[in-house]
């Protein structure tokens, strides 16, 4: 910049020359640089051996459309009589595919969306439970940016399509296009580029009053709304060494684990919005059309009714279902060798139980789906019920008495209601609670000898709690025994 001002002061280069303390010549080549209009500070490229070769790179980058290699390139150019390196080479190609790619970029337009109009859905691989995958499906409602996530099996139809209406029953309607990819569930064939529609998926489209929609194939960008909520989703949920999240014990779990995370997703305000997508979701719910009273038929399968013991009967075979659901109806419907049964819960129709298919005389019952009977098919704890005013008075004294007075039943202690009063008799005087901790160390130990209970309370008043509980066993004794008259006489 000195050199050019001090030209544009004199009009002289020998002059502005001797004010900038530079070559005569340095000053003239600068102004000629600066009055063709090229910029004085970007040196001059020097004419390069591969120079005379651009022209066929350039023909090379446009017949692959921008994805020959370099080393390609080269080894046709050593075979035309290019005698430089391979890193002339890739320097060259860089640059033309630069160029080529800059011409033929994908343009991009801001996707503006209304209100009721789309919902987006993909599917993510889930967590193991048990040993087992499973899957999750992701729903996007991409004005409000409501965001929904429910655990499941598999990716069947009828899996779908149970998935779709509870998740139209969370947001409360159903908008006008549901926009996904393209499985096997939703685009049966592909004819001349055309996607091909399930009739079933139509089905239920029609159904909710939705049209279903499909992305173009290997084209994220379509549905970037849903595929974003997969990438979040399984990395808020699925364990991994990043995260450190424990595995899940059972499926529920996994379900309550999705609808916690949905709920505190949807709860803080969106980059984009600037609002929370559950306000959002408020006056999206205007726009969106009023859903059926009944799901579709493919979500649900044959109809059957609980009985009271939590079983339905699914081809001459009991299958049990969760606690709840007694005198209700829900629906099974048979997947791989497998039965699914889905029912009415607090979040919308969902699976509720999945057993493997039996034969008759081989029930299914799942043990958890019974947590009011922990024994399963074992033996029943007796339950403790007073009649009397002495069972009363004997039971009040707490748990140590019951505890006592089935240990007591069960081993056939003569005498027992005798006993039974004399405890109470000793609670008058030392105190209930003393002689229910006496009466509980006997039910441990098995004492229920008649002079047993005061022999405890003695040692209690005396030494304290024990640190352990001896129990009474008949297969050794402190008498002495009789193997030494085994060698009388030898």
């Amino acid at each position: 910049m000195e050199i050019l001002q001090a030209f544009d002061l004199t009009r002289c280069p020998h002059s502005a020359a001797a004010l900038a303390g530079v070559d005569e010549k340095t000053v003239a080549r600068f102004v000629a640089i600066r009055d063709s209009g090229r910029d004085p500070f970007t040196p001059a490229r020097r004419p390069r051996a591969i120079d005379p070769f651009l022209d066929k790179i350039e023909e090379l980058v446009e017949a692959s459309k921008g994805r020959v290699r370099a080393d390609v390139v080269h080894a046709r150019l050593v075979a035309m009589g290019f005698t430089g390196t391979d890193r002339s080479t890739r320097r060259a190609v860089a640059e033309v595919k630069a160029d080529w790619n800059a011409g033929h970029r994908r343009k991009y337009r801001p996707w503006v969306a209304e209100p009721g109009m789309w919902l987006q859905h993909d599917w993510g691989e889930g967590p193991r439970v048990g040993g087992r995958r499973t899957q999750l499906f992701c729903a996007w409602l991409s004005w409000s940016r409501f965001r929904v996530v429910l655990p499941a099996w598999d990716q069947t139809l009828g899996t779908l399509v149970g998935c779709v209406d509870a998740t139209l029953r969370r947001i409360g309607g159903a908008p006008t296009y549901l926009l996904t990819d393209n499985p096997k569930t939703v685009t049966i064939d592909r004819v001349a580029g055309v996607p091909v529609r399930h009739p079933d998926i139509v089905a239920a489209g029609r159904h909710y009053g939705c049209k279903v929609e499909t992305c173009e194939p290997f084209d994220p960008e379509s549905k970037g709304g849903a595929e974003h909520t997969v990438k979040i989703a399984k990395a808020d949920l699925v364990p991994t060494t990043a995260n450190l999240l424990p595995a899940y014990a059972s499926f529920a779990e996994l379900a309550d684990a999705c609808f916690e995370w949905c709920e505190r997703v949807n709860a803080r305000p969106h980059r984009e919005t600037g609002a929370a997508p559950v306000e959002r979701l408020r006056i999206e719910r205007q726009h969106l059309h009023v859903l059926p009273g009944a799901p579709h038929a493919i979500a649900l399968g044959e109809e059957r009714l609980v009985d009271d013991d939590q079983t339905i009967r699914w081809g001459s075979v009991r299958y049990s279902t969760p606690d709840g659901h007694q005198g209700q109806k829900v629906w099974c419907r048979v997947v791989g060798e497998e039965l699914a049964i889905t029912g009415s819960t607090a979040v919308g129709i969902s699976e509720i139980a999945r057993h493997e298919l039996s034969t008759p005389g081989h029930p299914r019952i799942v043990d958890a789906h019974y947590p009011h009977h922990p024994g399963g098919n074992l033996p029943r704890v007796p339950k403790v019920r007073a009649r009397t005013p002495e069972e009363v008075a004997f039971l009040d004294l707490g748990e140590g008495a019951r505890r006592w007075l089935i240990e007591a039943a069960a081993t056939g202690v003569a005498r027992i209601r005798a006993k039974m009063a004399r405890a109470v008799a000793l609670g008058a005087v030392l105190g209930g609670d003393r002689v229910d901790e006496a009466l509980g160390l006997a039910a441990i130990a098995g004492r229920f000898a008649e002079d047993d209970l005061v022999s405890i309370l003695d040692h209690l008043g005396a030494a304290g709690p024990p640190d352990d509980v001896v129990h009474v066993d008949e297969a050794h004794s402190a008498q002495p025994g009789t193997g030494s008259w085994d060698r009388f006489g030898a």
